[in-house]
């Protein structure tokens, strides 16, 4: 079977993705500057928002993430993470889709999404899918650890 040719299934991630998820973000996500992900983390966001957390699937194999956050006021994306073995074949491209037909359905207007700075591949995706940067915000962030 070729790459065109293998399904990829979307849905919304439960309590039963949450190892699978750190799993996932450990070796495809980027972790630079960003805090420490925990079970704990993700099964508050579960909680709070069942349908914020999309991940994709391959033969029942768990090879794509992305966080759509809504907060009724705006969108925010984070965590769009593709597995290395499957990466340039549609993944993130399906995901990014998925997260604006769920904000357009909610009222969103404008969406976001925090990249780094250094994360060339990352940035090819975001670009090629449609997203420009805007230069003149800055993130600011403060711990509460």
């Amino acid at each position: 079977m070729t790459a065109s040719e293998v399904v990829t299934v979307l849905r919304r991630a439960t309590s039963d993705d949450v190892p699978m998820l750190l799993a996932l973000w450990e070796v495809a996500a980027e972790n630079d500057s960003r805090p420490t992900d925990t079970a704990e983390k993700i099964e508050a966001l579960l909680g709070r928002d069942p349908d914020a957390c999309t991940v994709a699937e391959r033969d029942g194999r768990l090879v794509g993430s992305l966080i759509a956050g809504w907060d009724g006021w705006r969108a925010h994306l984070y965590r769009l993470a593709v597995h290395p073995d499957v990466r340039r074949q549609g993944v993130g491209r399906l995901l990014l889709a998925d997260a604006e037909e769920r904000f357009r359905a909610l009222g969103a207007g404008r969406i976001d999404a925090m990249v780094l700075e250094g994360n060339d591949l990352g940035q090819s995706l975001w670009r090629s899918a449609g997203y420009t940067p805007q230069p003149q915000w800055r993130r600011w962030v403060k711990s509460l650890g």
